[in-house]
């Protein structure tokens, strides 16, 4: 999606691949390798790839997803509130899916303001749970990845290399517009 300032206003129109820019191309891959940030996690602890999750460990063999990092990796002021939350089944499902959720969408360039949202959110609470960051006394990737999609979803970034010219027109998606 284009967009043109008149006025003060944002008048936003659909990119097609015959009028996308480079920028546009960027911000297109820039969503895919966001989503598959969020979808790889996901595949990983459903099925226990062995990335950073073991078979044995995996989701479906009765893994819990959340008791690892909220468990035992989780450190400063929010600690002990993170790790009332690890093992629990209502809080692995809500991070399995919303791995999915985040990162299917983003892939597809589907309901990418809503997957925007909800990764930024995820985001700012996975960078809460091990405060100070490591490396730096405020600022870690997880900030920049959720400052990342607040531009993607500003950018309509679904339009380049996304479906999201045909999402968009479906009347669901008409009639909620947050679903955009």
């Amino acid at each position: 999606m284009t967009a043109t300032v008149t006025a003060g206003r944002i008048a936003a129109r659909p990119v097609t691949a015959e009028r996308a820019t480079p920028l546009q191309y960027v911000i297109g891959v820039t969503r895919l390798a966001l989503g598959w940030t969020f979808l790889w996690p996901f595949l990983d602890k459903m099925f226990g790839l062995g990335h950073e999750t073991a078979s044995a460990d995996a989701w479906i063999h009765g893994g819990s997803p959340t008791s690892g990092f909220l468990g035992h990796g989780t450190a400063g002021p929010f600690a002990s509130f993170y790790q009332g939350m690890a093992g629990h089944a209502v809080f692995d499902w809500l991070f399995m899916l919303g791995l999915l959720g985040i990162g299917v969408a983003l892939i597809a360039g589907v309901a990418v303001r809503l997957a925007a949202a909800a990764g930024a959110l995820l985001l700012v609470l996975m960078w809460s749970a091990v405060l100070p960051p490591a490396n730096n006394p405020f600022m870690d990737e997880h900030l920049i990845y959720a400052l990342t999609l607040g531009v993607l979803a500003l950018a309509g970034a679904g339009h380049t290399l996304g479906l999201a010219s045909t999402w968009e027109n479906l009347p669901i998606v008409k009639r909620l517009p947050f679903l955009r």
